[in-house]
């Protein structure tokens, strides 16, 4: 079984300063653990919301560490210091808006200031990053939407062969003839 490489990037003032404590880049991997059955390791970075340095984060995970999936958390709200999004459309070859659609979908079930939320995703170099709120009981709402896609998204990019637990996530890939 191939093991998957995953950056996990939080974007945040306070938590890249021990202002307080990253659970949500802890929450992302504990979600995308119980997911895969398959060997993970995580380039894991708890980094300040400053543009230039998500851009430069992203494409070092996807371009020198060769990570299959970025997921970040954080910075896709309305506020100025938010910029993970504009980062993230830099760095990315192909936008995927169909991810950020359906986790605001999702959300909007929630909290009526999901549609508040700018999350994306997209394709920089051979790795699908994927933009998530900040908080973790919202990590999950948005990976248990967007995660069945994931790993046929990787196989289309390239990446290593993901495969699930059943019993937790059901994926989709199509049938081949």
């Amino acid at each position: 079984m191939d093991k998957i490489k995953i950056g996990v990037v939080t974007t945040s003032d306070r938590a890249s300063q021990g202002i307080y404590e990253d659970i949500s880049g802890v929450a992302i991997m504990d979600t995308v653990n119980e997911y895969l059955l398959n060997d993970c390791e995580y380039e894991y970075r708890c980094i300040p919301d400053e543009q230039s340095l998500i851009e430069t984060t992203l494409i070092e995970l996807s371009r020198d560490r060769q990570c299959d999936l970025i997921v970040t958390t954080g910075g896709t709200g309305p506020a100025p210091r938010d910029v993970t999004t504009e980062a993230t459309e830099n760095v990315c070859q192909k936008l995927l808006p169909g991810f950020g659609e359906q986790m605001r979908a999702v959300s909007l079930q929630y909290v009526p200031t999901a549609i508040l939320s700018r999350q994306t995703a997209g394709i920089c170099n051979n790795s699908l990053i994927i933009n998530l709120p900040g908080k973790p009981k919202s990590i999950r709402e948005c990976l248990d939407a967007v995660f069945p896609a994931v790993p046929y998204c990787i196989d289309l990019i390239g990446g290593h062969y993901m495969e699930a637990d059943e019993a937790v996530i059901r994926i989709f890939r199509p049938k081949t003839k």
